[in-house]
């Protein structure tokens, strides 16, 4: 989730759970290989666990216990397997973090990592793939994969999942306050053009969602962006922009502006919207009725990491047992079939929360944008220039 740094529950979570995991930099084996957390180690070695694991992921993005400050689904595993998971927590967002791998990566070198976690959205998976930066997953040591929803099995930038397993994924839609707004809303359209709702709409700083969004409002696919396509979005955002009902372009900073009533209706994460309605149980989210935009946190081995050490702890997590001990504290949308028949006998509120585990209707509805365009330097400055950043 591009620069999404809150994460939708980060700030809740960190104040409840009072000061936040160590997150230590990159290992100084990033600048030149290390012989500690499967630094070095290739699908070409052998089928045999090492004694430490090494995995990076976003702040807050897998279960905690709270009062100890531990993972106890990572202890699970390190139980089962007799082995060591570091875990640093070190992708506060996707450009950041790829900044400082690619220059280790560029010149060969192991970054002392066997898992990150990326977003497709970000384009940046399908741009290590197509550079030869990533191992592929020993899928012979993820049976597990089974569990997979099918509506993640097959994206455009990695079709069989050779490279890449979901994590977490989170859709985008639209949240608004129905009793500011005095109607029901699933239409771009009166987003873009209720005189209602003037200067009182905010969509977001990524193109992915946003432009989307507006694609398939117009009746276009935003999994193959053309550059007719991508004009006629332009032009009615522009057109909503000049006539001031848009307010503004935000990342999660949208959140407090619905919250306060400052703000009707906007395009909104998911994530983001289970926990305002924690607090704010009036609030809405939608897809709109053209469809919507879904993003995934993908688990990926980047060269020189263990690819069977990696697909073992992968496979892990694809238990539904596992996977719904993480839902139940990470709440974005579980890519693990199963997981809510677990959850519906210990945690039911989540386990039927559509935002959470959406119907296969509603999955139906979310779509993922082109790959290609997310890598267009001249259609990334499109946009910059067209939210004023």
């Amino acid at each position: 989730m591009p620069d999404r740094i809150s994460r939708g529950a980060f700030l809740r979570r960190a104040a409840a759970g009072g000061s936040l995991l160590t997150v230590p930099g990159l290992l100084a084996a990033c600048g030149g290989g290390s012989k500690s957390a499967g630094a070095g180690a290739s699908t070409t070695e052998s089928r045999t666990l090492p004694k430490t694991i090494v995995w990076s992921n976003w702040p807050l993005y897998i279960d905690v216990n709270e009062k100890k400050k531990t993972h106890p689904s990572l202890q699970q595993f390190e139980a089962r397997y007799h082995v060591n998971v570091r875990y640093i927590e070190d992708v506060n967002d996707n450009d950041s973090f790829f900044g400082k791998i690619e220059g280790p990566l560029s010149q060969g070198q192991s970054i002392g990592r066997d898992v990150i976690v990326l977003t497709d959205s970000s384009g940046l998976p399908q741009r290590m793939i197509e550079l030869g930066w990533l191992e592929k997953l020993d899928k012979s040591a993820i049976p597990n994969m089974k569990n997979l929803i099918p509506a993640q099995r097959h994206p455009n930038w990695d079709p069989n999942r050779d490279y890449s397993l979901p994590w977490q994924s989170g859709m985008t839609g639209i949240g608004y306050d129905p009793e500011k707004v005095g109607y029901e809303i699933d239409s771009v359209d009166k987003l873009l053009t209720d005189p209602k709702l003037k200067g009182k709409v905010t969509l977001l700083t990524e193109m992915s969602d946003t432009m989307g969004i507006v694609m398939l409002a117009n009746g276009d696919d935003p999994s193959h962006v053309t550059q007719a396509s991508w004009d006629r979005a332009v032009k009615r955002i522009r057109k909503a922009i000049d006539s001031g009902q848009i307010r503004q372009f935000t990342g999660n900073d949208y959140a407090p502006l619905l919250a306060k009533g400052d703000v009707w209706a906007c395009f909104a994460w998911s994530g983001d919207m289970v926990q305002l309605q924690a607090d704010h149980p009036g609030l809405k989210w939608t897809l709109p009725s053209t469809g919507g935009m879904i993003w995934t946190d993908n688990m990926l081995i980047p060269k020189g990491g263990n690819a069977y050490a990696a697909s073992v702890l992968m496979n892990f997590y694809y238990d539904p047992k596992i996977a719904a001990e993480v839902e139940d504290y990470v709440n974005y949308i579980c890519p693990v079939q199963g997981a809510a028949e677990v959850l519906r006998k210990s945690d039911p509120a989540v386990a039927n929360n559509p935002l959470i585990f959406p119907s296969p209707a509603m999955l139906a509805k979310a779509h993922m944008f082109d790959g290609k365009a997310l890598n267009n330097q001249k259609l990334k400055q499109d946009f910059q220039n067209l939210i004023g950043a």
